[in-house]
């Protein structure tokens, strides 16, 4: 049985701060940067829900395996139940045929 107890790892990317920006007025990062990294951050948020929809798909096909075996063995119990029963009232019978013949008179 495979227990799934893995922890997502995100990974944090540090945007430029509004002071930092003002102070380095000069050496502004240029859009394209910005867009790489907001791509970045992005893919790799997808790629971590992308995998824990697959985790979750797969701990959902284990969930209906098992509840289909648990519904087979509960019917196949029911059914041995039954016999059980069916059983226990024929030997009971064949019980109280015994013995009523053992307690009848025999006459030679």
């Amino acid at each position: 049985m495979t227990t799934f107890h893995r922890r997502p790892q995100f990974n944090v990317y540090k945007l430029p701060s509004a002071r930092a920006a003002e102070k380095e007025e000069d050496d502004q990062m240029p859009t394209e940067n910005l867009s790489d990294l907001l791509g970045r951050v992005s893919n790799n948020s997808t790629g971590e829900i992308d995998s824990l929809i697959g985790d979750f798909q797969q701990l959902r096909r284990k969930l209906q395996a098992d509840r289909e075996r648990i519904q087979r063995d509960i019917e196949e119990y029911t059914a041995l139940s039954q016999q059980v029963m069916q059983m226990t009232k024929t030997i009971s019978e064949s019980v109280e045929k015994v013995r009523a013949s053992a307690d009848r008179p025999t006459t030679f």
